[in-house]
């Protein structure tokens, strides 16, 4: 059994996408979209395990972003698990959620950066608590620590849901839905398709 988003009758199959999908300027889109990130902080990053196939995330922490905020920078260590499955299969996904239900999904592809000047560009000093010391005078978790590498993360596809009011007015309209099967119109649903994406790239890496 298949399920289309087409309307069923006068209703669309999906009332909720149908009720909150805003669409706004692909300028306020990357905005909105770059301080929501930049407010989490942490998010999960998921990879293809390069032997089983399954799927697996773990919290990571931004290290930065490129091209105006729609391309990812995360830390790693380059012997980790993930490393080996972005070797294996570049496709990545990032997902950020906060405490107000608000939440935004990338995907995309990754490159794994190793080069050292890049390395530093972004190192943090945390990452020693990380990456450890190994005590050879080599792998000391520092900016030449040959273990330490960026994963860059090219999106090509984001989405993502910003609430539109107050908690007070959303459970207000989720108790409503609930009593009359209409869809709350609680959030801005905003999605940035793969055109967009390299719209808004092309004018970043033009001024750049």
């Amino acid at each position: 059994m298949s399920f289309s988003n087409t309307d069923t009758g006068s209703k669309p199959a999906d009332p909720y996408k149908a009720k909150n999908i805003d669409e706004v300027s692909l300028q306020e889109k990357v905005q909105d979209l770059t301080d929501f990130v930049s407010s989490c902080k942490f998010g999960m990053m998921t990879t293809r395990d390069d032997k089983s196939g399954m799927l697996f995330s773990r919290c990571m922490a931004t290290a930065g972003k490129e091209n105006g905020g729609i391309d990812l920078l995360f830390h790693t260590n380059t012997e980790s698990g993930k490393t080996d499955d972005l070797a294996s299969d570049s496709h990545i996904n990032i997902s950020f959620l906060n405490s107000s239900g608000e939440w935004a999904s990338f995907s995309g592809t990754s490159n794994i950066i190793t080069d050292r000047d890049f390395v530093r560009k972004h190192y943090s000093p945390a990452l020693k608590a990380w990456i450890g010391d190994l005590g050879d005078g080599k792998h000391d978790g520092g900016p030449e620590d040959p273990r330490i590498g960026v994963i860059q993360v090219k999106t090509k596809t984001a989405t993502y849901a910003v609430t539109r009011k107050s908690a007070v007015g959303r459970m207000a309209d989720l108790a409503q839905g609930v009593v009359t099967g209409n869809a709350p119109s609680v959030n801005k649903l905003r999605e940035i398709s793969e055109e967009e994406v390299k719209t808004w790239r092309s004018s970043k890496e033009m001024v750049q």
